[in-house]
């Protein structure tokens, strides 16, 4: 599962394959268009192999991607040979009412302005949650989508909550405040932000 710059791209390729329009809203089917147009722009070779983080997070992996092949073959492939060595990353501060957070979740960004497919415009990459793990509510200036490539997450988009699982896709509009929580299987989903790419995520106050 080592990093090179061919299992990146495959990996880059993979991500953005399965951002499909399918028959979302047309908010989101834009937004699609507009990551999928801001990713083919990015740089085309990784300017680094990122270092191994050996992240927590990982155990849980496995049964993700193995969930993940139901659907998404390309992509459970591509995540298969790299996703141990990727370069996982939890961006927040501790909480006190949610001790060991910074273990159970976090993200791996492949394409942004510090990931190693270079880009001013967009970011884009997987986010993971173990199972029985609450992403508290938060906020950040971005747009956002989301595609679910696994587990059945119960998802709230400021006072709305339902369960959703794959293949669904979820917009966040710029600073609407939005949490999720996993259940008996961990959360794998496909993230990308838009606009302001460089501002980060913040706690909901």
């Amino acid at each position: 599962m080592s990093l090179d710059a061919e299992r990146l791209r495959a990996l880059r390729a993979a991500l953005t394959a399965a951002l499909t329009l399918d028959d979302s809203d047309t908010a989101t089917a834009d937004e699609i268009a507009l990551v999928k147009h801001f990713v083919a722009r990015a740089d085309p070779e990784p300017a680094f192999i990122p270092e191994t983080t050996r992240h927590p997070l990982i155990a849980h992996i496995a049964p993700a991607i193995a969930a993940t092949a139901k659907r998404f073959p390309d992509l459970a492939s591509a995540l298969h040979r790299v996703a141990a060595g990727l370069p996982w990353r939890y961006g927040y501060g501790a909480r006190a009412d949610l001790p060991g957070l910074e273990t159970r979740m976090g993200y791996a960004e492949i394409v942004g302005p510090a990931a190693p497919f270079r880009s001013k415009e967009v970011c884009l990459g997987v986010t993971l949650l173990a199972p029985q793990t609450v992403y508290p509510a938060h906020r950040h200036p971005a747009v956002e989508l989301y595609r679910i490539v696994a587990g059945r997450p119960q998802w709230t988009v400021e006072d709305d909550t339902r369960q959703l699982e794959p293949p669904a896709i979820v917009l966040h509009r710029s600073g609407a405040a939005h949490a999720m929580a996993s259940k008996g299987e961990a959360l794998l989903a496909i993230y990308s932000w838009t606009g302001d790419v460089v501002s980060p995520s913040v706690w909901r106050e």
